[in-house]
């Protein structure tokens, strides 16, 4: 949840595999640098400093190449490449219309057990983010390693994450009233958001307080509307509130920094970690 003391939903357990506590250990990736390239995917691996960061995997969308050396393609100027579309292409006379990112998707989304349509917004929101904040460096695994916490992708509490990009049901967490264990936080869009005019609650799969939603709200699929519970715009807006403060997301220190900050717990972080170096690791078919 995107404020320190706030906690974040229950721990979502459809897939006894999947759980949340099951995770936390797994905190060692390589420590040198991989390029891989193929079928328009852009790999890389990077260990900058003892505490390190999750591993960096690019979505597959502009295949640009990098210079021998260049330690991660999102370094890459905005002008050399733009955003992707927001929206599957249309069909195309003749056929369908070529789509990288949801090719890329529905081939990593089993392997990941990741939802194929989750799976696109993360990628789009990385692109987008490397565009409009290059230094950053924000990686698709780490925003999907927030959205399985907070919300299972869209799917919190029986919830079905559907083809709009929204849930089957409007995802709303606990009202903050300061009861123990919860920061108080007295409304503050007058219930427009989260249906309570009293106290704000989280809302949407990344946990947005009306609050910092509004700070950071995006437009993720170009649909001319900012909706938390759309999880195009909030994997945009979660990216950029991971990326404020003018941090570098391929460091160790500011990874930390913003983890910490999207909620200030240790467990927290090290489970962060350990689900985007698993998602990294199994978009390349490693374990």
């Amino acid at each position: 949840m995107v404020t320190p003391a706030a906690p974040s939903l229950p721990t979502p357990t459809p897939e006894p595999p999947r759980r949340r506590a099951g995770l936390a250990g797994r905190l060692v990736i390589a420590g040198v640098v991989v390029g891989v390239a193929g079928a328009g995917i852009w790999a890389l691996t990077q260990v900058t400093e003892p505490d390190r960061t999750p591993r960096r995997v690019e979505p597959p969308i502009v295949a640009v190449p990098v210079e021998p050396g260049s330690a991660v393609p999102g370094d890459v100027l905005p002008d050399r490449q733009p955003p992707p579309d927001r929206k599957p292409p249309p069909a195309a006379q003749g056929g369908q219309a070529p789509d990288p990112i949801g090719e890329w998707a529905n081939r990593v989304s089993e392997t990941i057990e990741v939802p194929a349509r989750a799976l696109r917004a993360y990628a789009v929101a990385d692109l987008t983010l490397r565009a409009e904040k290059p230094r950053c460096r924000i990686t698709w695994a780490t925003i999907a390693a927030i959205g399985r916490i907070e919300s299972n992708h869209n799917r919190y509490g029986g919830a079905t994450l559907q083809e709009d990009g929204r849930p089957s049901k409007p995802i709303i967490g606990v009202p903050l009233d300061g009861s123990p264990g919860f920061k108080a936080i007295p409304d503050t869009d007058k219930g427009q958001l989260d249906g309570d005019t009293q106290w704000d609650r989280a809302v949407g799969p990344m946990q947005f307080i009306p609050g910092t939603w509004k700070r950071f709200a995006a437009d993720g699929d170009g649909d001319g509307k900012a909706d938390p519970q759309d999880i195009d715009d909030a994997a945009v807006a979660a990216g950029r509130y991971l990326c404020s403060a003018n941090r570098d997301m391929g460091t160790g220190k500011d990874w930390w920094a913003a983890t910490f900050t999207y909620n200030n717990s240790v467990e927290y972080g090290q489970k962060v970690f350990g689900l985007a170096d698993r998602y990294a690791r199994g978009s390349l078919g490693q374990r």
